[in-house]
């Protein structure tokens, strides 16, 4: 693959950084909640070459801006908003949109609100349907106690601990450090802000699920066996809602592309070379 290049694209009025790699078909990267563009990098370079792979940082996430929530409103739609400026930004045409998480859901609404700028969708444990608030979306709710923890008491030892016991799977291999991370880019009282902000504005995903059987995209749903997040019975409720999608397993938490890379790549890679 090419040389991998950062760098910074204006949209909806709020800085988004992006990695771009390789070229040929273009990948759109959409990461979940907590996450950066980081958390494709394996599984990008796995996947191989004649792609390229466009993985940007969402609004509030990782090394891109985060506005208050006064100037963008964290919402489904605010993000899916954002992207578009994107494509446009970068002259992607076309793209084959890979979303997990919260990613997910904005994938399935740019592909049923823009069916135009997708070609193929894969979604991944994602948060699309209206499920019981997990603790994390429960405290934010709290007027002025939940503020006060996402913003200020969230520490890192807490912090690694959510990470192990809701995102990934008992055993899972995921070096402490790839957390530390994650956390580092949230440990700052502008990201914490949009963290508490997407929780609030997402908690309600009744308006995604409602969306879902718009989508006419060829789709693969991948989801983890053991994802404590979005259990494995919602991927197999999305798979039948699309009609003509395809589900596939895997022993993963809710982050398969993190903990079971190469089988990801694989399934991808296969779905991408079919004809449909």
């Amino acid at each position: 693959m090419t040389e991998r290049q950062y760098r910074d694209v204006l949209a909806r009025g709020v800085r988004l950084r992006v990695l771009e790699e390789g070229t040929g078909t273009p990948v759109l990267y959409l990461h979940g909640l907590h996450l950066d563009h980081s958390t494709w990098e394996h599984l990008g370079s796995t996947l191989g070459s004649g792609f390229r792979h466009v993985m940007p940082d969402l609004p509030g996430f990782g090394e891109s801006e985060k506005p208050p929530a006064a100037r963008f409103g964290y919402d489904v739609d605010a993000f899916t908003d954002a992207l578009v400026d994107l494509y446009g930004a970068l002259g992607l045409g076309r793209a084959v949109v890979v979303g997990h998480g919260l990613g997910g859901t904005i994938a399935i609404t740019l592909a049923a609100r823009h069916p135009e700028l997708v070609s193929k969708l894969v979604l991944m444990d994602a948060a699309w349907n209206a499920v019981e608030a997990s603790l994390a979306s429960r405290v934010a709710s709290v007027p002025l106690f939940g503020g006060l923890v996402i913003k200020q008491l969230l520490g890192r030892v807490a912090f690694r601990a959510f990470f192990r016991r809701s995102l990934y799977a008992p055993g899972s291999a995921i070096d402490v450090a790839r957390i530390d991370r994650y956390y580092d880019l949230f440990n700052t009282p502008a990201a914490r802000g949009s963290a508490l902000a997407t929780l609030r504005a997402t908690a309600d995903a009744r308006t995604i699920t409602a969306l879902t059987p718009r989508v006419e995209k060829p789709t693969l749903v991948l989801w983890g066996r053991h994802d404590r997040i979005c259990p494995a019975a919602f991927g197999q409720r999305l798979s039948r809602e699309i009609r003509g999608a395809r589900l596939e397993l895997f022993d993963a938490g809710h982050c398969p592309q993190e903990e079971r890379p190469e089988l990801v790549a694989a399934a991808i890679r296969r779905f991408l070379a079919e004809e449909r």
